[in-house]
């Protein structure tokens, strides 16, 4: 999903967090790499996009959670779906793709990205909100897995890790204990 994507570039939330898009050109880099590309982006730019991305994971944990969402969430999400100018367009293939307004600007990708994520806080997807198990991460992520029941926001990183770290302490507890 794109909108928990977009969350994502911001990880361990609860441990040491790490930006994955630290300027305007990384921004510029995870749009394109997302379908949206755009010709530049500017500091302000890159600022409205942390905070779009922010109200997103700010709603998305309290629907996750069935509490009531963020009211200052939800106004920026809002008005980033609305300044957004682009269209949804199918390809010969059978896909949509999104096209963004004339100038390609980066409020026109974020506007896609607000969409997005009202259609996955609304329960229009066919999916669950849930929050990864991981103490350092705790990310919203879309479970569309068949019985909805995913702990980890991505298994190869805080699945992996939570893993490890039980294996470790059984190790640790039962050193004895056959591998």
């Amino acid at each position: 999903m794109l909108a928990t994507s977009f969350t994502a570039t911001l990880t361990e939330r609860r441990g040491d967090a790490v930006e994955r898009i630290p300027t305007p050109n990384r921004l510029v880099d995870w749009l394109a790499v997302s379908g949206l590309a755009v010709e530049s982006c500017t500091t302000a730019q890159l600022e409205r996009a942390w905070e779009l991305r922010e109200s997103i994971h700010a709603a998305a944990t309290a629907a996750a959670r069935r509490d009531p969402l963020p009211v200052s969430a939800v106004q920026v999400i809002n008005d980033c779906s609305t300044r957004g100018r682009a269209a949804a367009i199918l390809t010969p293939e059978g896909n949509r793709q999104w096209r963004l307004g004339s100038a390609s600007s980066v409020e026109d990708a974020l506007g896609v990205i607000a969409a997005d994520a009202i259609s996955i806080i609304t329960g229009e997807r066919d999916g669950k909100l849930a929050l990864c198990a991981s103490p350092t991460c705790q990310a919203a992520f879309f479970d569309t897995s068949q019985s909805r029941t995913r702990k980890w926001c991505d298994m190869n990183t805080c699945g992996n890790r939570q893993k490890k770290a039980r294996f470790n302490a059984h190790k640790l507890e039962n050193p004895g204990s056959a591998k």
